[in-house]
């Protein structure tokens, strides 16, 4: 009777406090994927090589007003290997930075990836996105393409949470899907960022382990590659950033199957 009730007390104490202990992430699956391992090569790339941008791949993307600031060439950098983008308050000025492909590089379909650092700060957010150039023409995302929202980074969601998000149709009538993922240490250090886009889904990655698949939305048409350090609507949402703040992009690779 002893031993029963022994086993009786670890039943119920000992093996729901394993079950209750938070698993590292919220991934599809434990297994870790590579482009190679999911029959995919590399046919394009930035590794930040040099001390300015390349601009046979990139342009520094909506310099003028946006939100609350300003995106500026002076808040891009290329140093020591990386893309460095910044977000700057200058006197009473909030400086933002985004970069493109649009004029340099569009395709349909693959696997996109890029390693990177993420900001340390809440109110401004590091993004990864492909984007349509024809999304406020039309409603259907197959013939005029989604926003497609790699990721994105907001701190005060917590240090180790990103998004990820859909959106077509620009306009009153919008449609937008939302995913979150969870990785213990994310805000640490480097880790590497992907999405898979075909014809029948999109898929999401955080250092190889696959978080979300969505199949609405598809987009059918060429986009283009950003990589931004965005700013909110206002001042208030900026109460506990930390100047300067820097979202640093080891390298990006497209690949094809």
């Amino acid at each position: 009777m002893k031993k029963l009730v022994t086993i009786l007390v670890l039943l119920l104490f000992v093996i729901p406090g394993f079950a209750q202990k938070k698993l590292p992430n919220n991934a599809m699956s434990q297994k870790r994927l590579t482009p190679k391992s999911m029959g995919y090569k590399l046919i394009w790339e930035d590794q930040f090589n040099g001390n300015q941008l390349d601009t046979s791949k990139w342009n520094i993307r909506g310099t003028g007003a946006r939100r609350v600031g300003y995106n500026s060439p002076t808040a891009v950098k290329v140093e020591n290997g990386c893309l460095k983008l910044y977000a700057l308050q200058k006197k009473d000025s909030i400086l933002g930075s985004a970069v493109g492909t649009e004029k340099q590089f569009t395709t349909k379909y693959g696997y996109f990836e890029c390693r990177a650092q993420l900001q340390k700060s809440s109110g401004v957010w590091g993004a990864f996105w492909l984007q349509s150039p024809k999304i406020s023409d039309g409603e259907d995302p197959a013939l005029y393409g989604a926003e497609m929202d790699i990721f994105e980074f907001f701190e005060e969601m917590g240090n180790d949470t990103i998004t990820h998000a859909i959106h077509w149709n620009y306009g009153p009538n919008m449609h937008s899907i939302g995913m979150k993922s969870y990785l213990k240490g994310l805000s640490k250090g480097f880790h590497t960022f992907g999405f898979e886009w075909t014809a029948e889904k999109y898929s999401f990655f955080i250092d190889g382990y696959k978080f979300h698949e969505e199949t609405h939305g598809i987009s059918k048409i060429n986009e283009y590659i950003i990589l931004s350090m965005e700013l909110p609507d206002g001042l208030i949402n900026l109460a506990n950033t930390v100047f300067p703040d820097v979202f640093i992009i080891d390298w990006v690779k497209v690949y094809k199957k």
